[in-house]
């Protein structure tokens, strides 16, 4: 019973941290961590976090959703870029923040040290779509991110992974490092790809032998990101990576003949039932993390007390000088790798300006959460010698200080960095989307005359087949004329007549489903006749929102 109790007061919080984040104008992760502290303080009660079912039960489906929509594009097109910062970054804040640390506080081992740098290099996805939320990070931009994000997981648990080993067997080998990691890697993204192939092939094949059941899809849409996460950790591979490969390996069989069987409802109802997992697990992760820091903060005078340096005060300059150093060397990194990706890329025309504050908002963008926290918490209580492992307490006390830290900083410092900031010229993708409505037209106009001649081939009536036919022809043929203009005064003009367009219908719909539900109230037309024609409308509403 308590634990129902616990779970439901874990979803009326993120219930009500929406509302109180438009009302105060606050960040929605803080609001979630803020009710999070509140809970506990409140009712004396708080979520055990075992690290390992926390992975298990959020990690999978969120970063699944995010390769699975994440446009594959924009990832390969700035794969250089991601990748520079997902490996090289991880592994230089690795090594200068575990010196630094080290520096800083001379009781905690060096590879203590290293192995709360390897867990706070990683930016967390949730955390910076959470803060993309507030600040209009640029779409480019945005990709990177989360692309970083999205790969960076595997290799800041892969170097904690190797300290800890350090620390505890106080061995390490960089041989052993480099294949641990290899393993890590390789595996992880190729059991993503071949489970999510196989299950692809297997629903396939079963819709296309006895039908499609909507129900059924969306569940297994559901499981395979724990399948796959599950078979990698079975594996000694990574999970985390799997699922993001099983994400993106989603995506590209969607486009293809295994995806492409889906029916309509079927992913209409799938993409609403996935924002509704991704709505209550992202909310779930920061109010947990909120009620894991009044227990973490009242240990503080303890966590000191075993330092050079006994005042509780210290543990503020260390959190915040973890927090600089973690930007100065990601800036560092930032305008190098931007500079040689510029230097790289000269004879493609004149280079690009590499400004200072978009620098800026890069290094302040990558904000640590949960996944800091929950990987912080896997470090051993013991060494190999039964020992208690040194600084244990401490490592755990300043990743959650700077989780806070590093999301209160980028909350309020993004928004006016961003502000008329240079930035590199979107694509537009106006012409792509003019092309893809005139090709789709087209393929439409002919499907139509096909079924209609065969289906009035020796009919008693064919003319009422090609009268049906060409009603329907005639949208497709406007369609085709409304994106067949090109020039710069055209293309504004249909984009005006798109707007119009989009406001004329939107209204007629509402009239529409306002009537149809003053009918129903007035037992003009049965109840179910009037949820299924609201539900037509809603679907057409659907196009223009």
């Amino acid at each position: 019973m308590h634990l129902i109790e616990t779970v439901l007061l874990l979803l009326l919080a993120v219930v009500v941290s929406g509302s109180i984040a438009r009302i105060t104008r606050v960040a929605l992760p803080l609001v979630q961590i803020g009710l999070g502290a509140v809970i506990v303080l409140v009712t004396g009660k708080t979520v055990d976090l075992e690290p390992d079912i926390f992975f298990l039960l959020f990690l999978p489906p969120l970063l699944f959703l995010d390769g699975w929509r994440i446009p594959k594009e924009a990832l390969f097109r700035d794969r250089a870029v991601i990748l520079e910062l997902a490996l090289g970054l991880v592994l230089f804040t690795v090594v200068g923040l575990g010196f630094m640390i080290w520096w800083m506080i001379p009781e905690m081992p060096l590879p203590v040290a290293f192995a709360l740098a390897a867990i706070l290099s990683p930016t967390d996805p949730i955390a910076v779509q959470a803060i993309a939320s507030r600040a209009p990070i640029p779409k480019r931009l945005m990709h990177i991110l989360e692309g970083e994000s999205l790969l960076n997981d595997a290799t800041g648990l892969t170097c904690m992974r190797i300290a800890v080993i350090a620390a505890t067997t106080g061995a390490f080998s960089i041989g052993s490092a480099i294949g641990t990691f290899a393993w890590l890697a390789l595996a992880g993204v190729a059991v993503g790809v071949l489970v999510t192939m196989a299950i692809g092939y297997a629903k396939a094949f079963v819709s296309r032998r006895w039908g499609e059941d909507v129900g059924a899809q969306i569940l297994v849409s559901l499981l395979i990101p724990f399948a796959a996460y599950l078979v990698a950790e079975e594996l000694h591979a990574s999970g985390i990576l799997a699922a993001v490969a099983a994400g993106v390996t989603m995506s590209f069989t969607e486009r293809g003949k295994v995806g492409g069987q889906s029916m309509a409802m079927t992913r209409i109802r799938r993409s609403v039932v996935w924002d509704t997992v991704q709505f209550v697990a992202n909310g779930i992760i920061f109010v947990i993390l909120g009620e894991q820091m009044p227990s973490i903060m009242s240990r503080a005078a303890e966590v000191v007390a075993g330092t050079s340096r006994p005042e509780v005060w210290w543990l503020a300059v260390y959190v915040f000088g973890i927090v600089a150093a973690l930007a100065a060397l990601r800036f560092i990194w930032v305008w190098t790798s931007l500079k040689l990706t510029l230097f790289r890329r000269r004879h493609r025309g004149p280079p690009a300006k590499v400004g200072l504050r978009l620098t800026m908002v890069m290094s302040l963008a990558g904000v640590r959460g949960a996944i800091t926290l929950a990987g912080i918490l896997t470090l051993p209580f013991v060494l190999a010698d039964g020992s208690p492992m040194p600084s244990r307490s401490l490592a755990i006390f300043l990743a959650a200080g700077v989780i806070i830290v590093s999301l209160v900083v980028a909350t309020f410092a993004l928004p006016r960095l961003l502000k008329n900031v240079e930035l590199p010229p979107e694509p537009t993708h106006e012409q792509d989307e003019n092309r893809g409505h005139i090709a789709a037209a087209t393929a439409a106009l002919r499907a139509i005359e096909d079924v209609s001649h065969a289906m009035a081939e020796g009919k008693p009536n064919p003319d009422l087949y090609s009268d049906i036919a060409s009603r329907i022809m005639e949208v497709y043929r406007q369609r085709i004329e409304t994106h067949t203009l090109t020039e710069e005064d055209d293309a504004a003009l249909t984009r005006k007549m798109d707007a119009v367009e989009r406001t004329l219908w939107l209204a007629g719909l509402a009239a529409e489903r306002d009537e149809l539900a003053r009918l129903a109230r007035a037992r003009k037309i049965d109840e179910a006749t009037a949820k299924k024609m609201i539900r037509e409308v809603d679907l057409q509403e659907l196009r223009y929102l």
